[in-house]
């Protein structure tokens, strides 16, 4: 297993070069520097390139998709409050853990435990 180290001066060195540059070549792709994909077949950190392209798309959606369901929620909770209700409704809140503990299972709860938390707050 490759471990990286940060030598004193705040560099990144790796194991068995003890001049503390990078990798270069064949081993750079190996080791995840030059292009990063860990290999040094051109056709594959190509695909790797476009798919990673595509989870980091993914990602940036799904950070927007929680920001605004989290402002949401904060929302319904003033609203709720506001008029006179309680803070939180835990029948909803069950609701919204079966859901996504039915379809993605056990991280699926871990998941809706963490959404539930950005939108009220812990409790």
């Amino acid at each position: 297993m490759m471990t990286d180290v940060v030598e004193s001066s705040g560099s990144l060195a790796r194991p068995g070069r003890t001049d503390g540059t990078a990798p270069t070549g064949a081993a750079a792709a190996r080791t995840g520097t030059g292009t990063g994909t860990g290999t040094d077949d051109s056709a594959a950190a190509e695909r790797i390139v476009a798919i990673r392209e595509r989870i980091d798309e993914i990602d940036r959606t799904l950070i927007a998709l929680w920001q605004e369901r989290a402002a949401l929620s904060q929302e319904v909770g003033a609203t709720r409050m506001a008029s006179g209700g309680t803070r939180l409704v835990l029948s909803r809140e069950r609701e919204i853990l079966e859901r996504f503990r039915q379809a993605l299972g056990a991280d699926g709860t871990q998941l809706a435990l963490l959404l539930l938390r950005a939108g009220r707050g812990p409790l």
